[in-house]
């Protein structure tokens, strides 16, 4: 029963806990008496913690193989099977929507020993920007800019912002990891972005796999260390705030560590379909 969705035996839950499946048990007659004790050594004992649970997609994009390959080639500075140039660069680029700007209804208090910061739990919506950002993966630059929208003006100017400098300008290759948003989706995007800059190489992400964009890795950065207390009374503060860590982590930042290869993906497929092929057999 442990193993089961609760949903899908007549249950209205959406997971079980200790106490539930004791009374499922007790319900259906399986035993007479058990205690939640004895039944957290049983499933202890098997590792077995139904009320828990992880999110996951499934790949979807039937070239997932093929263009998840190519960014992670990128990230070992090859390029369809050739080293890449010194002079070639690397950019992976997305959007952070509707950060909101959130003016406290009440003075946040600095720490004090023995006491945390105080946060007030309610507060006013000033406003939100999306925050549209590059990440040069070789060079470990960042470029940003707040946008009231999203869309493809917004993107396009950021591209203007990052190709208008050096060493993007001069360079005859410039990869741009991007992912399959609406700005920047397609060959239609492509087409666009080499009309304007015809050095740029958009290379898109799979479906739903953001997590192969290095940019997502500043964006949490930026998470954690900007926007996590949000206490920001105004759209112009929050975009200060942005425009100004930008410098601050650059002053210390290094190109991502990146681990995973070609091998770990070709791994992670094969584990993926065994188990897909397990799941049609049961």
């Amino acid at each position: 029963m442990a193993c089961e969705l609760p949903h899908r035996i007549g249950l209205p839950l959406a997971r079980f806990s200790i106490p539930e499946l004791r009374r499922e048990v007790l319900a259906q007659g399986i035993v007479a008496e058990i205690s939640g004790t004895t039944l957290w050594r049983w499933l202890s004992a098997d590792a077995l913690r139904p009320w828990r649970y992880r999110s996951w997609i499934f790949p979807r994009d039937p070239r997932f193989l093929e263009k998840a390959g190519r960014i992670l080639d990128l990230y070992e500075g090859v390029w369809e099977n050739r080293p890449l140039r010194p002079t070639d660069c690397v950019l992976s680029a997305d959007e952070k929507t509707s950060i909101q700007a959130r003016q406290r209804k009440h003075e946040s208090l600095a720490p004090k020993p023995g006491r945390p910061t105080y946060i007030e739990h309610e507060y006013k919506r000033a406003g939100a920007w999306n925050y549209l950002a590059a990440w040069d993966v070789r060079r470990a630059k960042v470029f940003g800019r707040c946008e009231p929208k999203t869309g493809i003006a917004p993107f396009d100017r950021l591209v203007a912002q990052v190709m208008a400098q050096e060493p993007y300008r001069s360079a005859k290759r410039v990869f741009w990891i991007i992912d399959n948003g609406s700005a920047h989706r397609g060959q239609k995007a492509i087409a666009r972005l080499q009309e304007k800059w015809p050095t740029i190489i958009p290379v898109h992400t799979p479906v739903h796999a953001s997590w192969l964009n290095q940019i997502e890795i500043y964006f949490s950065v930026v998470q954690r260390k900007v926007l996590t207390p949000n206490d920001i009374g105004s759209l112009l503060e929050l975009e200060e705030r942005l425009l100004r860590f930008q410098d601050r982590y650059q002053e210390i930042a290094k190109p991502f560590h990146w681990t995973f290869t070609r091998k770990n993906l070709a791994a992670l497929m094969a584990q993926l379909d065994s188990g897909t092929k397990m799941l049609k057999a049961a």
